[in-house]
């Protein structure tokens, strides 16, 4: 074999040092981008752990928050349940005065008339009893029997009770 020719050895070494520089040029290149990819590694780890942290603790809250509720759904319940016992105490009270109050708006109706007989009465009673010497006359133009407070079996006696209105209201 015979020796390539100067010119052939200088463009195949020409050519190797072209091909070394692009070799060293890629290499520095693949470092670079491993080192990119190193870093965003780690800052994706650490991303990670803080959001698996913050979801842990966004756990941890809702656990909380729904025990709260629970107790509070609790508590809710009881009020509700001590309100329909008290409303239930209460419509039965209602039942028992709802007759006497029935009564007491009868009572009131009938007021105004009974407030007139006793208006009457207090009247007759101011006037008092007739004078003893008038009991012997028979009044003019009525019954000729005197008034009295007696009975068909006090008739016989001679003595009259002078008649005597009152109130026992």
């Amino acid at each position: 074999m015979s020796a390539p020719p100067p010119l052939q050895i200088r463009e195949a070494n020409a050519h190797l040092v072209a091909v070394h520089r692009r070799v060293a040029e890629l290499e520095a290149r693949l470092d670079a981008a491993e080192r990119t990819v190193r870093a965003q590694a780690e800052r994706l780890a650490r991303h990670d752990q803080q959001l698996r942290a913050a979801l842990d603790e966004l756990g941890r809250t809702k656990d909380r928050e729904i025990a709260a509720l629970q107790e509070q759904l609790l508590t809710s319940e009881a009020t509700v349940h001590s309100l329909q016992s008290a409303v239930h105490q209460r419509d039965k009270l209602i039942g028992q005065l709802q007759p006497r109050a029935e009564l007491l708006q009868d009572i009131c109706r009938r007021r105004p008339p009974l407030a007139g007989l006793l208006a009457t009465l207090a009247e007759a009673e101011r006037l008092g009893p007739l004078p003893a010497s008038d009991l012997g006359h028979p009044l003019t133009g009525g019954p000729s029997s005197p008034l009295a407070n007696s009975t068909e079996a006090e008739g016989d006696r001679d003595h009259l009770q002078p008649a005597v209105f009152g109130t026992t209201v």
